[in-house]
């Protein structure tokens, strides 16, 4: 059956060997620009409204991007008994809205201030392809149909790696296989947002997934070139809002010779203090001349430019280290008392406390959207407040901080043991303590100390650096520097935020960021080489203060063992409404975990106590064997003798004339409920009845 149209002109491309189509005027007719992307089953609709004005009062360009979780495009009804409309994005959720805003968000020109709003929704999806790729296509092709001065478009493109082999928008059954997972953004020229992980992935496989995704994503670029022409779009009318240009010169020339030392003071806190003062004496002497807003765009452009032009023309960094060099290193364990494993990671000004918490399996985290269901073992969670920047904010995470846990997250995850080996459900949180450049990489460094501290066995250190770079007009044919171990003035005034994770072998995870319109893919060469030198430099400091996972857990961390039992027996150990397990957990102080297949893991920081409850279980699921001696307890009397439970939940006949030696006339001379009494199992009959003896248990 042919599938209905989903706009008025539509233009098809071909990417590795899926058939993308792009169309538009059929649906969102208010929108300012509006374009479907689909491929397979899978479309993804975006939307955007561009302002006509320009949004007063604000000194930065207010655009927003939000991928939808729409739990109807997979066929599903969300989970949450009491919420079935979809509300407040999912953490999957706010991480792609990042993955599709960081590349979009450079390619406006500066000081352009009108309101933009882009909503990216999928409508349908088959598992095929990563409904990001179909979004990032989908919002780029919408922005350049507005007219608005985007300066698109670009594509994204996702990248595994299967027995060696480079796969191009892999499906979710072949990622399940794949050690290497990057999503790629570019333009027709260069790349210019990197999100993904792998598997200790040396730096050259690296390389080479980048390059085949910006050549893949070409045939796209080229389709909403092409349905930009066909829709006959027209520019719309703009003004930038830069600082005027008498107000940027006056200040200019008030500060020559003013600001070397500004931005050169090796202390942050030191530093910013020097530039707050300086603004402050800048906005008392202009005051009268121009708005205190426009006076304070002005000098911030100025210190980012002095930042610049003392890296580029002097070779000074804003805390005189040469260009590759890192910053000093610290990294201590075992900090804390009671928790079950701790790290300390310093790098400059940039200091990460990690603390790493094990748990029974049943604590791993249930992650429920609309096209993945899983539950998470390992759980990285990165804290900031504002004390870490020296400042006041209200608590909670955001989104930065969600993105930071995330990547943090991915860099650890290929070092982890297998399930089987170290069934624990592992949570790391990272407080960022100070922060001055590049706390999520420090974070990787701290949850890695955290987990060897707390004995977790994994595979190897991992430990993570940002780069960044300066570049003359944005041009990377002029001078530019390359920057190791960026902090924060040179990533407030820089072009790049690359960030590099990995072990020895090679990368666990990868993040880029640019201000620049894009970078080729020898310059990127050169940046990965530069990090792993750095990398490098790092582990050796982490090894001193531990080299690899204790051999031994925290005696407060608990520990687990496991039995297996005859999955018919599951209902057994559960009893009516959890009553049985929730006696044996209470009674024990233990944790219990029971899967379908009949493995049963309990936690304790006892032995004792997981001894006593592996008993308990023990004596649940045994069968009865003929021949063995139980104790047990009368719990119904007859005229022709008295039901005795010898294992629970198995119950047995001791005849009146089994109870003792002599003759017995009644069963209630010798016999009352609730006493216990020694039985062996004499025999099970045809009917599956056990028969009991106590004078035979005498003997």
């Amino acid at each position: 059956m042919e599938k209905k149209s989903l706009g008025k002109v539509a233009v098809a491309a071909k990417s590795g060997d899926k058939e993308f189509k792009f169309e538009t005027g059929k649906l969102n007719k208010f929108a300012t620009g509006s374009c479907v992307v689909s491929t397979g089953d899978s479309v993804v609709m975006a939307t955007v409204v561009v302002s006509e004005g320009v949004k007063e009062d604000i000194d930065y360009f207010p655009l927003s991007i939000d991928f939808q979780d729409k739990w109807y495009a997979t066929g599903k009804i969300s989970g949450s008994r009491f919420i079935k409309r979809e509300g407040r994005g999912s953490e999957l959720g706010i991480l792609r809205s990042r993955m599709i805003d960081r590349p979009i968000r450079p390619m406006f020109p500066k000081g352009y201030m009108n309101e933009v709003q882009v909503i990216v929704s999928p409508l349908s999806l088959d598992f095929d392809v990563d409904p990001v790729v179909l979004g990032m296509n989908a919002a780029s092709a919408s922005l350049m149909l507005t007219g608005a001065p985007f300066e698109g478009p670009i594509s994204a493109a996702r990248v595994g790696r299967v027995d060696g082999k480079l796969i191009l928008n892999p499906s979710y059954e072949e990622m399940e296989n794949s050690d290497l997972d990057i999503l790629v953004a570019g333009t027709k020229e260069a790349i210019t947002m990197i999100e993904g992980g792998g598997n200790q992935i040396p730096e050259d496989v690296v390389a080479e997934a980048l390059e085949f995704a910006h050549k893949s994503m070409q045939p796209l670029i080229e389709a909403q070139e092409k349905l930009v022409k066909e829709m006959k779009v027209e520019e719309r009318k703009y003004e930038l809002h830069a600082p005027q240009e008498g107000a940027y010169l006056a200040i200019t020339k008030y500060l020559e010779n003013k600001l070397g030392e500004a931005v050169r003071h090796q202390d942050k806190i030191a530093r910013n203090l020097i530039i707050n003062e300086l603004e402050d004496v800048v906005l008392e002497q202009f005051k009268e001349e121009f708005e205190e807003n426009e006076i304070s765009i002005a000098f911030e452009k100025i210190i980012k430019e002095e930042v610049r032009r003392q890296v580029l023309e002097e070779g000074i960094r804003p805390d005189h280290r040469k260009m590759d060099e890192v910053r000093a290193l610290s990294a201590e364990v075992d900090l804390l008392p009671r928790t079950h494993g701790s790290g300390l990671f310093q790098r400059g000004e940039t200091q990460i406390l990690s603390i790493a918490t094990l748990a029974s399996p049943s604590k791993a985290q249930m992650v429920e959207s609309m096209d993945q269901d899983f539950n998470k073992r390992y759980i990285h969670h990165y804290v900031d407040t504002g004390a870490s920047y020296g400042d006041i904010k209200r608590l909670g995470p955001g989104r930065r901080a969600i993105g930071h846990g995330f990547l943090a997250e991915k860099a650890l995850e290929p070092v982890l043991p297998e399930e089987k080996d170290f069934p624990y459900t592992i949570r790391v949180v990272s407080e960022i303590l100070s922060e001055n450049g590049s706390s999520s990489m420090g974070s990787v460094c701290g949850s890695s100390l955290a987990l060897m501290d707390a004995g977790v066995p994994i595979k190897a250190s991992v430990a993570g650096i940002a780069m960044g770079l300066m570049t003359k007009d944005g041009d990377l044919t002029k001078k530019h520097e390359i920057l190791t171990d960026i902090q924060g003035a040179e990533d407030f005034a820089g072009d790049m935020d690359f960030k590099l994770a990995g072990s020895r072998k090679g990368m666990t995870a990868i993040q880029m960021d640019i201000k620049v319109k894009g970078l080729t893919h020898a310059f990127l060469v050169e940046v990965m080489k530069r990090a792993k030198a750095a990398r490098l430099q790092i582990l050796d400091a982490m090894d001193k203060a531990i080299s690899e996972p204790n051999k031994e857990m925290s005696k407060y961390a608990p520990r687990l063992t496991t039995i297996q039992i005859n999955p018919e027996k599951i209902r057994d150990v559960i009893g009516k409404g959890g009553e049985m397990i929730n006696k044996i957990i209470a009674e024990c102080n233990v944790e219990m975990d029971i899967d379908d297949d009949g493995n049963i893991v309990i936690a304790s920081t006892s032995g004792e106590n997981a001894q006593k409850a592996i008993d308990w279980v023990k004596s649940i699921t045994a069968e009865p064997e003929i021949g063995k001696v139980y104790k047990g307890r009368v719990v119904k009397i007859m005229d022709f003798g008295a039901f005795v439970e010898f294992m629970p939940g198995k119950e047995g006949l001791v005849h009146i004339s089994q109870i003792k030696n002599e003759r017995v006339e009644k069963v209630t001379d010798e016999l009352k409920e609730g006493q216990e009494v020694d039985v062996k199992l004499m025999e099970i009959d045809s009917q599956g009845r056990n028969n009991l003896s106590m004078k035979a248990a005498q003997k």
